[in-house]
């Protein structure tokens, strides 16, 4: 088997949000850790990038086949970066300044359109801005936004690569 093949490299793609998303299990149901809104949108973003990957693998594709499972990743990259963008500005930002906390998704679901639930989750609350983690000095939506760059760095390559 040809490491280098597209096959491969989406596979291992795949690997890697596995791995990223037993990390967030792992700190929600072991540390103890829940997910805010924003986090919940990044987990979303690994999972439709992992999944893209995962079909790229079992399909195999040739070049242009592998330029639309990469655009169809990056599209989740870039989103999940975005993500993690904000959530890392949040944090940032004095406490009296951060929006108040959102009503249970429960809720939202029944009394809120979904471009209004969509909008609250996106705009991120005191909850997101709430640094519970770090390792190595970095939080959590760091190594994520540290995660989505490399993202995006394996779909440009996929992109612009030829063979």
């Amino acid at each position: 088997m040809n490491l280098a093949s597209p096959r491969s490299l989406f596979l291992l793609a795949f690997i890697g949000c596995v791995a990223m998303m037993g990390a967030a299990l792992y700190l929600e149901h072991v540390v103890g850790l829940a997910p805010c809104p924003l986090c919940i949108v990044q987990r979303i973003c690994v999972i439709g990038f992992g999944l893209v990957c995962l079909i790229a693998a079992l399909h195999g594709p040739a070049s242009v086949g592998r330029r639309v499972y990469a655009a169809l990743a990056l599209f989740f990259a870039v989103a999940g970066g975005a993500t993690a963008s904000r959530q890392i500005w949040l944090q940032s930002v004095p406490a009296d300044e951060l929006p108040s906390c959102l009503p249970s998704l429960e809720y939202m679901m029944e009394a809120l359109p979904f471009q209004e639930i969509a909008r609250l989750v996106l705009h991120g609350t005191a909850e997101c801005a709430e640094v519970s983690w770090t390792l190595l000095g970095m939080s959590i939506p760091e190594w994520s936004l540290l995660a989505f760059i490399v993202m995006a760095l394996f779909c440009g390559w996929q992109l612009l690569r030829r063979d």
